[in-house]
């Protein structure tokens, strides 16, 4: 079975010699997408990577930026909006914006993989305005209202 949506995509020339996203295993749910420069990202310091990469991405849909795993894990670099949106009409070059939360200075070279894509669908919301709300059994409870760690 095939459901996969085609996301029309032009490589830019500072990225022409680059791998296209791709899933790492049949069952990832996001695409590695990797590096078009060499940067080093300075502890606490954020920075938008370049990919060499313009998007087409269908209507109805987005592709979110996610970090990876072990980036973030061995050295504290990540999404700072996670994750980010890159919406159907966006046209410019896709970059994939990364913050340092690590120690150390971090090194990307061209070519790493720096962050993961997932195409999701999107429903646009519609507001209707009322008078008052349904009652819930949470009430106007927010946060921790419902138990913190110490109750698990």
């Amino acid at each position: 079975m095939n459901d996969s949506v085609g996301v029309r995509l032009k490589r830019l020339a500072h990225g022409s010699d680059l791998p296209l996203p791709s899933y790492a295993t049949s069952g990832a749910a996001g695409m590695d997408v990797v590096s078009a420069e060499d940067v080093t990202i300075a502890s606490g310091q954020r920075h938008p990577v370049a990919t060499g990469l313009a998007l087409a991405i269908p209507q109805g849909y987005e592709i979110q930026v996610r970090p990876r795993s072990g980036l973030a894990l061995k050295h504290g670099i990540t999404v700072p909006n996670t994750p980010g949106t890159i919406d159907s009409d966006y046209r410019g070059e896709l970059k994939i914006l990364l913050i340092n939360h690590g120690t150390a200075d971090f090194a990307i070279t061209r070519g790493d993989r720096v962050a993961q894509l997932v195409l999701a669908p999107v429903v646009q919301a519609r507001w209707d305005e009322v008078e008052e709300l349904d009652a819930t059994s949470r009430g106007t409870g927010g946060f921790g209202s419902t138990g913190g760690a110490a109750g698990l």
